[in-house]
């Protein structure tokens, strides 16, 4: 079916292939008419060496300019910007001679211009270069606008955090991870300005070009004395081609690897941590970006933190601000005594991963180790050993496991002693058995290092294994701080209990002592006595409380089944509120309506100033 689908698809590509060669077919019959005898051999390479210098000069004027005009082109958000990325690709749809016509009016012999060079720039090698400019620069310009916008702004960012400033971040990442696209317009752009005639017959009929050339002699001696001029075209053209297909060749991956590679490495420090005064990291980040605003505060009192929340929280704004990659509107970001909030992000010595990494796609493992200024080489050779990678330092990272690619990602950041490390989701797109290996690794890595460590997640899971205190933050607002063990057994509102994944929590008001009215007005006992009547709390019921017997004081009735963990659970309706509780502990009825007991012990309350404001 696939095959039949493509077939059509594949005659016409056939049929302008065809269309494209025949020309080269149909003159192959015409060089043993051709006129060879007649043919100024001096003047035609003469023409050639016009066309070929005028041709490389013009391309490097274009390469000078218009690599950083497509930078701006594609970084700039200006109206005006627009309107000039319009401007600049109006030699493309202009006849050749209307764009001759159009560099008379600003650089002709009766130009202001043109009479202050004394007419030097028409009927001269420079204005074949600016007419060839002209024409050919739109090629290089639009490629490389086009390659800038798809570069992903994450290399930027953690080369930032690396240490490095915007002038070598350009030259050192964004630059060669463009470059093959800029290549392929430089070389369209010279094939371009090699081949132009029309705006060049009008600013500069001498010295002959060989595209003018060729038109004169046509004129006076007809198509017979056209192939031996043909000659030099093509062979420049073969010469392309290859170049073009060598190029391609050499740009071919390498072999996958052969082992998938996430396995965690075996952490065995070399020596024990010298910890000395804990650092703590400190943030008051305030933000607008259009109608979303955050305004987030926290003082953790220790170094394993995780920030949790939905999708667009905010929480990856937070992050970005800590790491100095967004601008903090008010507030500070601190970091023991020092103020990073001051600092710009090449400066807050920080190690920063994003959600895929951040490895640049054009430097090998070494190579990435090696970028980080400051980089210690005996850090990283130790570290690319403790991370299983010493025997991967000549690969690609598209040669690399995602397990790979994140503990080089951990090298990296570990290299240059970073005191503070940033990661913003970094197992996000992994399969489930491989994110709970390299969270494992990662958390065996938190013990070793004596960095402050900030996981930005939306799995609960993963915040309580990887951090000791957590910021639950929604809206850009906080709901809840604290020690990891505080907040998941007591959530501040049913709110932080969802984005939490606790079951079996409500809100209720003590009605007596050791007894609590939900909000559907079921009474469940509690064991602590402690809280006053009247006082409005949040409750949890944990799911071993809850037991089917024949002689339970509550009946319920089984609503669904769910599997978590492993573990199979159902889902029970008792007054009104909704319960989970281990399949074993309620056995299937044939009505499923059960009767329930509650353990006294198994209920827990707390009071709470967001209860009243739940739903």
């Amino acid at each position: 079916m696939k095959q039949s689908a493509a077939r059509p698809l594949l005659w016409l590509g056939a049929l302008l292939a065809v269309y494209l060669c025949a020309p080269f077919a149909a003159s192959i019959p015409q060089i043993g008419q051709a006129d060879w005898a007649s043919v100024d051999w001096r003047a035609t390479w003469s023409a050639v060496a016009v066309s070929a210098m005028s041709a490389s000069v013009a391309t490097l004027i274009i390469l000078a300019g218009g690599v950083p005009l497509g930078y701006w082109l594609a970084r700039s958000r200006s109206r005006a910007v627009a309107l000039l990325g319009f401007v600049v690709q109006l030699p493309l749809a202009l006849p050749p001679l209307t764009s001759g016509v159009l560099l008379l009016f600003l650089v002709g012999p009766y130009s202001g211009i043109g009479q202050f060079f004394d007419g030097r720039l028409t009927d001269s090698f420079a204005g074949i270069v600016l007419a060839q400019t002209f024409v050919a620069a739109p090629f290089l310009i639009i490629a490389a606008r086009s390659a800038f916008a798809a570069v992903d702004p994450v290399y930027d960012d953690v080369a930032a955090t690396l240490g490095h400033h915007a002038l070598t971040r350009f030259f050192r990442v964004t630059l060669p991870i463009v470059w093959p696209a800029i290549r392929a317009g430089l070389a369209l752009a010279w094939l371009r300005a090699f081949g132009e005639f029309g705006a060049t017959v009008m600013v500069a009929y001498h010295p002959y070009s060989l595209p003018v050339y060729t038109y004169v002699v046509f004129g006076g001696q007809g198509l017979p004395a056209m192939m031996p001029l043909l000659l030099p075209t093509l062979a420049i053209a073969i010469v392309c081609a290859v170049l073009s297909v060598y190029s391609r060749g050499a740009r071919a991956s390498l072999a996958p690897p052969t082992d998938n590679g996430d396995e965690p490495a075996s952490f065995t420090p070399a020596a024990p941590v010298q910890s000395g005064e804990v650092l703590r990291l400190a943030f008051d980040a305030t933000r607008k970006l259009g109608t979303f605003n955050l305004d987030v505060a926290w003082q953790p009192r220790t170094r394993r933190l995780a920030i949790i929340g939905p999708s667009g929280s905010g929480k990856s704004l937070a992050l970005r601000i800590i790491a100095g990659l967004e601008q903090n509107d008010a507030g500070s970001v601190t970091l023991g005594d020092a103020d990073l909030g001051a600092l710009p992000p090449e400066r807050r010595q920080i190690g920063y991963m994003p959600q895929d990494y951040g490895l640049f796609p054009h430097m090998t493992v070494a190579q990435q180790l090696a970028f980080p200024v400051g980089a210690d080489a005996t850090n990283a050779r130790y570290w690319l050993a403790h991370l299983g990678l010493d025997k991967l330092t000549a690969r690609l990272p598209r040669e690399l496991s995602f397990g790979q690619r994140q503990r080089v990602a951990l090298a990296r950041a570990l290299s240059r002693h970073s005191q503070l490390l940033l990661f913003d989701e970094p197992f996000a797109a992994l399969d489930t058995p491989r994110r709970r290996r390299l969270q494992q690794s990662l958390r065996a890595l938190q013990r070793e290092i004596d960095a402050v460590t900030v996981i930005v997640t939306h799995d609960p899971d993963e915040a309580a294994l990887l951090a000791d205190e957590v910021l639950v933050i929604e809206q850009g607002r906080v709901l809840q701080a604290g020690p990891v063990d505080d907040v998941f057994q007591r959530p501040a509102s049913l709110r932080v209990a969802e984005l939490l994944g606790l079951r079996n929590v409500g809100i209720g008001v003590v009605s007596a002592a050791s007894v609590i009215e939900t909000a559907s007005g079921l009474r469940l006992p509690c064991a602590d006595a402690s809280l006053a009547a009247g006082t409005r709390v949040m409750w949890r019921v944990a799911p071993r409380a809850l037991r089917a017997t024949p002689d339970g004081a509550w009946t319920g009735t089984l609503t669904g089944h769910a599997l978590r963990h492993g573990d199979r659970y159902v889902t029970i309706e008792i007054g009104g509120e909704t319960f989970d509780i281990a399949s074993e502990d309620a056995p299937h009825a044939a009505n499923d309506v059960q009767r329930f007991s509650i353990e006294r012990d198994g209920v827990s309350a707390w009071a709470s100033s967001y209860a009243s404001l739940c739903s």
